[in-house]
């Protein structure tokens, strides 16, 4: 068997917009997804419908899985001669232990990519409006693992040189060793009045900052029971953060939506969310499968006058199974049409012209092409039904544990249909927590959709006349228009 390869990704900080071009590249075509607790699992979206998905994140209080056996799976799975992608929070290469990785690979032969990522120590300041380095505050940064594997997690640093030489440094995962470096900066030479910052969750909505100096973090942060995931960043340069604080100016910065998703497509509503600053869970995962063909529709084929293409993803199907049943395209004499321009774009770039479905004269024999999904919507006309939509339960697991994480205030209800899907999908199937929909706000996209929620008991706190994604953006973003949120 012709051996696989292995791509050790650094995923960024938790934004998957910061994810390297490479690393992205690699997530779209793995086979085998090994991931961290603290790489966002939104990437793994991008995957393979068929990837198969594997979680070896680390708590503080317990491991799913051991290192060694984490080398050893890696190196199983490469060895079956799939496309391995060890998917890594931050960057491989800062405490993300890719040199036990790589060597475990490299001593069974097996090959091998280092993807580079975003490391938090440099990252999360910055989003909280503090560059590591600065003209003005010094010329040296360091970072710094804040505990080791000795019994007490104490680090055993060179104090004197991190206290007296470095001007900046960024401590990772630190928090519950606050009172120790606090004490040894300062113990070393580190003035008690030295800026400190602490970012949890940094790039997240949900990143939390915490600021004093040496003398006071600890009991700061004990104080508020800060905890980890978070940098711990000392130096000067932390005062710039008064005058360079972006992201969390940014309109929907706090808030944590719940989306529900009706398709497979990447939802153009999530990614305006995101983009004004919000952390978006979609809920679910869809997947398409393909159906048998219809024969008696394929015999059919020359009859038919129009042909009316519902998505630019039946584009492709259509004609990928009219190949696999050996009809030559030529046999099709009928003119097409798209229901959007993106399914009109799909149609001309494979050779065709063709007009949006408002332009389809109604005279003629009519044949719509889409998935099971939009079969409902044409009761009485002829459908090529090219394939069937269906919920990834691969990602139940994954979405259980970002609701663990997170803390939704907020659920966004597009369509009649996703509120359907959410309580059936997600309510009763105990994926999503009933008392979610009495302590978050409800916005509904429409009038329908809101009677539906109402249906369902969901009380909706506010229902936007126009349901677009502005509409929406605009209404969270507005504080007066909270006031209308029951």
């Amino acid at each position: 068997m012709e051996k696989g390869r292995a791509y050790l990704v650094g995923a960024g900080p938790g934004d998957i917009q910061l994810i390297t071009v490479k690393g992205m590249e690699a997530i779209k075509k793995a086979q085998v997804i090994l991931y961290d607790r603290l790489a966002n699992p939104k990437l793994l979206d991008y995957a393979p419908a068929d990837c198969e998905l594997i979680y070896c994140g680390k708590l503080p209080d317990r491991h799913v899985l051991r290192q060694e056996m984490i080398n050893d799976l890696l190196v199983e799975k490469v060895l079956e001669g799939k496309i391995v992608v060890r998917l890594k929070g931050g960057d491989p290469g800062v405490f993300g232990r890719v040199g036990e990785e790589a060597a475990a690979l490299a001593v069974n032969g097996l090959s091998f990519d280092i993807v580079p990522g975003i490391t938090s120590g440099i990252s999360a300041p910055l989003y909280a409006g503090v560059p590591v380095t600065h003209r003005e505050f010094g010329e040296s940064f360091a970072v710094v693992t804040a505990h080791d594997k000795s019994e007490n997690g104490q680090p055993k640093l060179n104090w004197k040189g991190l206290a007296i030489g470095i001007d900046t440094i960024a401590f990772y995962m630190g928090i519950s060793n606050l009172p120790y470096i606090s004490e040894n900066l300062i113990k070393h030479g580190k003035p008690a009045d030295t800026p400190v910052i602490l970012i949890q969750w940094g790039t997240f909505s949900r990143q939390q900052t915490l600021e004093g100096t040496l003398s006071n973090i600890a009991a700061k942060a004990k104080e508020v029971n800060f905890t980890n995931p978070a940098i711990t960043l000392v130096g000067n340069i932390v005062s710039l953060r008064k005058k360079l604080n972006w992201f969390e100016k940014k309109p929907l910065f706090g808030k944590q939506i719940l989306l529900a998703r009706t398709g497979t497509d990447e939802s153009e509503l999530a990614k305006e969310l995101m983009e004004s600053g919000a952390d978006v869970i979609e809920f679910p995962k869809w997947k398409k499968v393909s159906v048998p063909a219809d024969q008696a529709v394929i015999d059919r084929i020359p009859e038919y006058e129009k042909i009316l293409f519902t998505s630019p993803e039946s584009v492709g199907e259509f004609f990928d199974i009219l190949f696999s049943e050996g009809i030559d395209i030529r046999r099709v004499k009928a003119d097409f049409y798209g229901c959007s321009t993106k399914s009109v774009k799909a149609l001309n770039e494979k050779g065709f012209f063709a007009e949006v479905d408002v332009k389809m004269s109604q005279a003629g024999k009519l044949l719509i092409v889409g998935d099971s999904d939009t079969a409902y919507k044409y009761p009485h006309v002829e459908m090529f039904v090219t394939s069937k939509k269906v919920i990834d339960e691969q990602f139940t697991p994954i979405f259980k544990r970002i609701l663990d994480e997170s803390s939704v205030n907020t659920i966004v209800l597009p369509s009649s249909r996703s509120v359907k899907t959410m309580i059936e999908e997600g309510v009763l199937k105990e994926i999503i927590p009933q008392q979610l929909l009495k302590t978050a706000k409800v916005v509904c996209m429409g009038v329908k959709t809101a009677e539906t929620a109402g249906e369902y008991g969901i009380a909706t706190g506010k229902v936007l006349e126009v349901p677009d994604k502005t509409a929406v953006v605009d209404c969270l973003a507005n504080k007066e228009s909270e006031l209308a949120f029951v």
